[in-house]
């Protein structure tokens, strides 16, 4: 939720050198913490067939992308759609179970998504275009997601992190060169201080992903779509109390749509919850 902070802190550093940065510092953290894990040999594993390749490549993409999307929206003042985003992001994810999974939606999740299609309207109109930040953050932070659902490596955490880097090191070195020639390379070029703050955005860039694995395969969906919540909210007041981005009318409108459409959407989730558990329940003492 404070990343925007740390990012405007690297100015002048660009959103590419920020995303090129976070891919080599972010595998040198990744392959030290294995090593002190003892599980380097695993990233062998994570990546030891076509298929793993394939499905560690494609979420490293989503992910590449969204990490662009991000730091754009902090280099070009758009925080509040980077928070619009992420807000929007659970809603996604049953968009999501809908068009791959052929998941049916229950007449609460209709009724956010089509509060949420609203919003979107409303904030196109306030905008003066379509909030692509917000709807580009969203959906690639869903389809990594979707992808590391449906196509689990069976190794740590750390292991599929650092697995992920390392696809994207023909980016990283692409990237290195285009800067460099650019004349666009900050991190080398503005002293020993901005070089660390440079290196800190790998920490910062491994650490929320690698929590983020760990807990989708410890705590219920429920929970984890709660707490998904903190980081879109601390951005948003990031955004608005610190950065001082301009909040008029039709931006609070098409804000208030989506906490309106989350609302219906979390409680939709928590009866959906409440019918199961009663269900098993019952299940539970028939077979009794």
């Amino acid at each position: 939720g404070l990343l925007p902070l740390y990012m405007a802190a690297t100015a002048p550093a660009g959103a590419v050198e920020i995303v090129v940065v976070r891919i080599g510092f972010a595998l040198i953290f990744c392959l030290l913490l294995l090593a002190v894990m003892r599980r380097l040999p695993e990233l062998r594993t994570a990546l030891a067939t076509r298929a793993r390749w394939g499905s560690i490549t494609l979420a490293a993409a989503f992910i590449a992308v969204n990490w662009l999307l991000y730091a754009h929206s902090v280099t070009s003042g758009n925080v509040l759609q980077a928070s619009l985003g992420y807000f929007m992001n659970p809603l996604v994810n049953v968009l999501l179970g809908v068009l791959f999974l052929g998941e049916r939606l229950r007449r609460g999740q209709w009724i956010a998504v089509g509060i949420a299609v609203v919003a979107v309207v409303v904030m196109t109109v306030a905008m003066g275009q379509v909030p692509w930040i917000a709807l580009g953050l969203a959906f690639t932070f869903g389809m990594y997601g979707f992808v590391k659902k449906r196509f689990p490596v069976p190794v740590h955490a750390v292991t599929t992190m650092t697995a992920e880097t390392v696809v994207l090191l023909p980016a990283f070195a692409v990237g290195m060169v285009f800067l460099a020639q650019a004349g666009l390379l900050t991190t080398v070029s503005e002293g020993p201080g901005h070089f660390w703050m440079m290196a800190g955005l790998g920490v910062l860039t491994a650490v929320p992903l690698i929590l983020f694995s760990a807990a989708a395969q410890s705590l219920t969906l429920t929970t984890l779509g709660m707490l998904q919540y903190i980081a879109p909210i601390m951005q948003f007041l990031v955004a608005v109390a610190v950065l001082g981005e301009h909040m008029p009318a039709a931006r609070w409108a098409g804000f208030a749509l989506i906490w309106l459409s989350l609302v219906v959407f979390t409680l939709d989730q928590a009866n959906a919850s409440r019918v199961q558990r009663r269900a098993a329940r019952a299940a539970g003492r028939a077979r009794t």
